[in-house]
């Protein structure tokens, strides 16, 4: 057995070795499961037979020193652009999210934005440690050419610090809030979800979302979160009001009698935005690395259906993709924000 990763004093998501989710279901799988799942599949959802890969933005993002700009590079990696501080969230270039080069889903979407046109990073925001979101060949590359901090959730400092020996990495419980700036705080936000990086290492370091409280408006960042009881959503609204931006999980979410308890599906995904109360929304965690049975697109077909049938306008809650850019609105930016996308000049589409 690994020894813990964290060794503070037992609380109400802690037992002292492993980090759970109060008052839910268990996130846990058996190999049983696994087994289940692959004996029970019939037919996947269509990806194309190889990845495709087309052309991502190849001009640099430039500074933002006021208002509010998000651009996706892929899944769940981000680049948040407010108040002068360049963010990133969950960085993930690698064309595979495993533990080796060649182990793991592969990338079937290039990065929206080339690792060589960021600028310069300043802050790292790290939910969770799969696979999928803390990738520690990005995270090298990073330090190497940004010097950035890193803010994780307690637990992450183990697998980061052995890669990252000389890394800047602040890790925190659920709620501890983080100065990033004069003008920006982090506060870590639970999630309803599960750790590993080996066989051995299930639910050592805690997972979570973060609220970014920025002149702007609050942003809300979920991470990987099931819907659960939905009390983590309508807690937040509680605690820091209804936020200007949340960007929500809608993706790999099938089947759900596996998924249920760790990925919220599109549905759920309108229901965390009515529990929040956000001003808009931004679907993330899609289309990028194939993780579970439904089709390539079809979170964001599903998101239209569930915001039609929830009766919220499609331009609310919007499913980005790779080298999409959000832009907050403002003075020359409509009521509902801006999404412009690379290679695309139409009316308020342009190149970011």
């Amino acid at each position: 057995m690994s020894r813990p990763y964290h060794h503070g004093a037992p609380s109400d998501h802690f037992d002292g070795e492993r980090f759970f989710n109060p008052d839910h279901p268990p996130t846990d799988r058996s190999l049983g499961d696994l087994l289940r799942w692959r004996r029970e599949r019939r037919e996947r959802g269509a990806w194309p037979a190889v990845p495709t890969l087309p052309l991502a933005v190849d001009a640099p993002p430039s500074a933002v020193t006021s208002g509010l700009r998000v651009s996706m590079v892929g899944h769940a990696t981000l680049l948040i652009q407010v108040a002068g501080l360049n963010i990133l969230t969950d960085p993930v270039w690698s064309q595979r999210a495993g533990p080796l080069p060649f182990l793991g889903p592969k990338r079937f979407t290039a990065p929206g934005i080339p690792f060589a046109a960021l600028p310069k990073i300043h802050w790292v925001l790290v939910s969770h440690s799969h696979y999928d979101h803390l990738d520690l060949a990005s995270l090298r590359r990073l330090w190497r050419e940004h010097r950035p901090r890193i803010l994780a959730p307690i637990g992450n400092d183990m697998p980061l610090a052995r890669a990252l020996p000389r890394q800047a990495i602040d890790t925190g419980d659920w709620g501890a809030r983080f100065a990033l700036s004069q003008d920006v705080s982090a506060v870590i936000h639970p999630a309803y979800h599960w750790s590993a990086r080996t066989l051995k290492d299930r639910r050592r370091a805690l997972w979570g979302g973060f609220v970014l409280e920025t002149p702007e408006g609050a942003i809300y960042f979920a991470g990987d979160t099931g819907y659960g009881s939905g009390e983590i959503f309508r807690a937040l609204r509680r605690s820091h009001g209804a936020p200007r931006l949340a960007i929500l999980p809608i993706g790999a979410y099938e089947p759900r009698w596996f998924m249920a308890a760790q990925h919220a599906n599109p549905q759920e995904a309108v229901q965390i935005l009515e529990d929040t109360g956000a001003a808009q929304a931004l679907g993330i965690h899609w289309g990028t690395f194939r993780l579970t049975d439904e089709a390539q697109d079809a979170p964001k077909h599903a998101l239209a259906g569930a915001l039609a049938a929830a009766g919220i306008a499609p331009d609310r809650f919007l499913p980005l993709h790779p080298g999409e850019v959000w832009q907050a609105p403002g003075r020359s930016v409509p009521a509902g924000g801006e999404i412009r996308a690379a290679g695309d000049h139409r009316g308020d589409r342009s190149p970011a």
